[in-house]
Formats: structure tokens, C-alpha cells, sequence
């Protein structure tokens, strides 16, 4: 049976002590990464995440010895707008760096990133929140885990849970969204450390 608390805190998490209320081995787990959202907050803390960041060590770090049913990353896909060549260099770098993923096993799903007085991604939340209900239909996971801040996806989330789902909320331990931290079954903080030792 899972024994689950609402939140993992951070020192817990580092100590280890969270395996205490994971599900047996067999669990499935399915991971949804909000790539715009977690670019800026590596970037906050002084990681560049196309160079300076395993995604191996962060997938690995939140299955906790789990079944992965699948990876999924989801960004607004950067488009050379001005026809400059500033701006391309940007589209080629993206690509560069979503072709890595895509050789990691990561499944890629494309937004859109709008430019007017603001570039702003559009239509990334609307994804993330399609495959958490799809996939909580049609079995794919036991467990979703949710690497976001984007409170859009709330109700997403607890149509999943009523279903019988679990979802946990991954984030950072200095700035959590407090929304999706009680909402979801379970919050897994990430402690300084525990970026700085994933980053390359």
C-alpha cells in the first residue's frame, strides 16, 4: 500500500529518507518537464541547461529507482521571426539541444513561442495538461511527475488524482509553487546540492 505524506521536504529528500514512501518497483512513472519553466530556474541559480545540466541525473533522481514509462519534454519551439542572424543561431542551438534529448529517450512536444511586446510561449501548458488526462485514461502511468510551477495545470491534475492517479510535484526547495505543492499527492524539492551535483 503507498504510505505517501503530503510533501517530501528538501532535507528529507537529500537524506534519502524519501524512499521510505515510494511505491514497489513495478509503479510506472511517466515524467512531464515543463522545459521553458525549468530553463528559467536553472538559469536563476547559474546553470545553463543545454551545457551544464544532465537530464540523466535529474530523471533518475525523481523515478527513485522506479519504472519509467516515459520522458516527456516540452518547450515553445524558437523560430527565426526577424530573419536575423542572431536569431537563427537560436533556432539551431534549440534543435541542437532538443536532438540531444531526443537520443536520451526523451519525447519532444512542440509550443509555440509568440513575439509581440513580450516573447511568451503559448500552447505548452495546453500539451502538459492533455497527456496528464490521456494518459491517466489510458493507463500509461501510475504516477505523474510534474517538473512545472505552472499553476494552468491544476485542473489537469486533479482529474488525475480523482482517477485514482498520484501526482507529484517537482521543484525547487528556495522558490516552490505552493499552489501545485497542495494540490498534487506529493512534493519532491530539489535542495541546492542537489542541482549543483547535476550539473556537468
Amino acid at each position: 500500500m503507498y504510505n505517501a505524506v503530503s510533501n517530501i521536504t528538501a532535507p528529507v529528500a537529500i537524506q534519502g529518507q524519501f524512499w521510505l514512501y515510494t511505491c514497489p518497483m513495478a509503479e510506472k512513472v511517466t515524467i512531464f518537464i515543463d522545459g521553458g519553466n525549468l530553463y528559467k530556474r536553472l538559469k536563476e541559480r547559474g546553470v545553463l541547461p543545454g551545457k551544464r545540466f544532465n537530464y540523466a541525473k535529474l530523471i533518475d533522481f525523481l523515478l527513485r529507482g522506479r519504472s519509467l514509462s516515459s520522458k516527456r519534454y516540452y518547450v515553445g519551439a524558437v523560430r527565426n521571426y526577424d530573419q536575423t542572424a542572431r536569431s537563427q543561431e537560436m533556432v539551431e542551438a534549440q534543435q541542437k539541444f532538443l536532438s540531444a534529448l531526443e537520443l536520451q529517450g526523451f519525447l519532444i512536444e512542440r509550443g509555440r513561442i509568440v513575439y509581440d511586446h513580450k516573447i511568451r510561449e503559448k500552447g505548452v501548458d495546453v500539451k502538459i495538461a492533455i497527456d496528464l488526462v490521456i494518459g491517466s485514461v489510458e493507463n500509461e502511468y501510475d504516477t505523474a511527475v510534474v517538473v512545472s510551477s505552472d499553476t494552468d495545470l491544476i485542473p489537469a491534475i486533479k482529474y488525475v488524482i480523482s482517477r485514482g492517479k498520484k501526482v507529484e510535484y517537482a521543484g525547487f526547495a528556495e522558490r516552490p509553487s505552493l499552489g501545485l505543492a497542495r494540490e498534487s499527492s506529493l512534493s519532491v524539492l530539489l535542495l541546492p546540492d542537489d542541482v549543483s551535483r547535476m550539473a556537468n
